[in-house]
């Protein structure tokens, strides 16, 4: 019989209080913190055997504190919140979650692509604030919105949240074009354009990418200078690969359309943010980093972290 393992969860929080982690806590002796200052992690994880982070930072400090340390399993996909190189220089496995958010992901980039190109922030206002009452047509055109059909969508990292996005572009009767970050383009149904021809071309741009030394402040304004006046930017993936500064910079300059973000470089943003310096607010449109996050999602992602943690 195996020895009851104990496991950490350090930002259970993530998971919300609507999904059951009884699938993880029934594993063993199993403590939960809803999140862990950096300060603290080493002192909370010294006697585990499983450590559970979404991103809660561990590192060679954090590693040395706990010699029965066996298994960080990583709440998320990227594991850029673990010294992977370290870990398995301690013999300690690490495990991500692929696959399991993809959906949500897409569903949440549709959502913003639609209230970007059809202007939903500002024909909601336009209700809400009585204008609409006032008026005395039963319509507004002031402002144009455009159809997705027949518009160029370039994805940049088509993996099974690019290639997902893409399906569903086709359905909306949009072009699907994308740029391959690894630089191995790999798509039989997709061309791979160069990053300056996707720019050029495409109405819509979607990021899906990891970051790494590859794609850290990829989209800079040289960049966005080269995407078409009346495009749009989307950012699903991870803050840092759209340069921040930037991205305000081309909005207020009128170099895109605009723009929607559900990830930032620091999470949660400051207040201070330079996102918040955009003159035109319905250019820029926010999320939380929720795109991940349906309850269906978070119910596959505990069901994975668990059979990461069985596996042992």
């Amino acid at each position: 019989m195996k020895k009851k393992l104990n496991i950490v969860f350090l930002d259970s929080a993530t998971i919300g209080e609507d999904v059951t982690i009884t699938p993880i806590s029934s594993l063993g002796e199993y403590v939960s913190y809803p999140y862990s200052p950096q300060s603290l992690i080493a002192e909370r994880i010294k006697n585990c055997n499983v450590v559970i982070s979404n991103k809660a930072y561990v590192g060679q400090k954090e590693i040395d504190a706990a010699p029965k340390l066996k298994l960080i399993c990583v709440a998320a996909t990227g594991t850029n919140n673990v010294d992977i190189p370290y870990a398995q220089s301690k013999g300690i496995q690490v495990k991500n979650v692929v696959n399991y958010s993809t959906e949500s992901v897409a569903q949440i980039t549709f959502m913003h692509m639609l209230n970007l190109v059809c202007n939903a922030h500002y024909f909601n206002n336009v209700v809400k604030s009585g204008e609409y009452t006032r008026g005395d047509s039963y319509t507004d055109v002031s402002r144009s919105y455009y159809e997705l059909k027949g518009k160029k969508l370039g994805i940049i990292g088509l993996g099974n949240i690019g290639n997902r996005v893409a399906e569903i572009a086709t359905v909306f009767g949009m072009e699907v074009a994308y740029f391959a970050t690894s630089g191995v383009s790999h798509s039989e149904k997709y061309p791979a354009y160069k990053l300056n021809k996707l720019l050029n071309e495409s109405d819509i741009i979607s990021i899906h990418a990891p970051l790494n030394e590859k794609t850290k402040d990829l989209i800079n304004f040289e960049k966005l200078n080269q995407m078409k006046r009346t495009g749009y930017i989307i950012n699903m993936s991870r803050g840092g690969i759209i340069n921040e500064v930037d991205l305000v910079k081309a909005l207020n300059s009128n170099i895109i359309a605009g723009a929607a973000v559900d990830v930032y470089t620091q999470e949660p943003i400051p207040s201070n943010h330079p996102f918040f310096n955009v003159i035109d607010k319905s250019k820029l449109l926010f999320s939380p980093h929720i795109a991940w996050a349906s309850k269906e999602a978070r119910k596959i992602l505990v069901e994975k972290i668990a059979e990461n943690i069985k596996s042992l």
